[in-house]
């Protein structure tokens, strides 16, 4: 199986310059920027999530959560930082702890509520597809793997970032990134059947 192209880990100039218009007090870079993520960020969400209202809320907690360190990011990948706080955001679920961030919270920049400026987010063209046949296998297949290895495989498949990223968004080394991602596809394989092989053919 094939993944996407895996993404340049340098931070887009885009994504910088908007950075540092909203630092510099405009409200509107910090729409556009969410614009730019949404996409990738609230499929990854909705893959854990049990409907699309609650990945609704886990996208916005994700923003509330990137915004209490805006100003202090100083790292070269936006991307990779906003999905490694979306990653903790998901354990934090998985162990059943309650976020205390506020969306009708002002934010100190603008006083203006988050809530209010996020537009909101609509399904990837992948997740759209998922009606048909072999989408659904996949689906539930994926669904029954562990924690771990189902974050790989849709940090992998559907947000396409490389492995250094993902094993820094888990907090582990490469190699183990590298295995759980083979782990995740040896159960599939046994899983999915003859899927399994349209699905190698779908992704060639």
């Amino acid at each position: 199986m094939k993944a996407n192209p895996p993404k340049n880990p340098s931070m887009d100039n885009d994504d910088a310059q908007l950075l540092a218009a909203w630092k510099r007090g405009d409200a509107n870079a910090l729409a556009q920027l969410v614009e730019n993520t949404k996409r990738p960020l609230f499929a990854f969400l909705y893959r854990f999530a049990a409907d699309p209202g609650e990945a609704d809320e886990w996208f916005q907690e994700t923003w509330v959560r990137a915004l209490q360190h805006m100003n202090f990011f100083r790292q070269r990948n936006f991307t990779g930082w906003l999905f490694r706080i979306a990653h903790n955001l998901i354990i934090d679920q998985a162990r059943r702890k309650k976020p205390d961030a506020s969306l009708d919270a002002p934010l100190p920049e603008s006083g203006i509520a988050l809530g209010d400026t996020l537009p909101a987010p609509t399904l990837s063209p992948a997740l759209e597809a998922a009606g048909r046949d072999l989408g659904r296998q996949i689906e539930t297949a994926v669904q029954r793997l562990p924690l771990e290895q189902r974050e790989v495989f849709w940090l992998r498949m559907d947000a396409g970032l490389p492995f250094k990223e993902i094993a820094r968004i888990q907090r582990t080394s490469i190699n183990t990134a590298l295995a759980r991602m083979q782990y995740a596809l040896d159960k599939l394989r046994a899983a999915l059947g003859p899927a399994y092989r349209e699905l190698q053919e779908i992704g060639s």
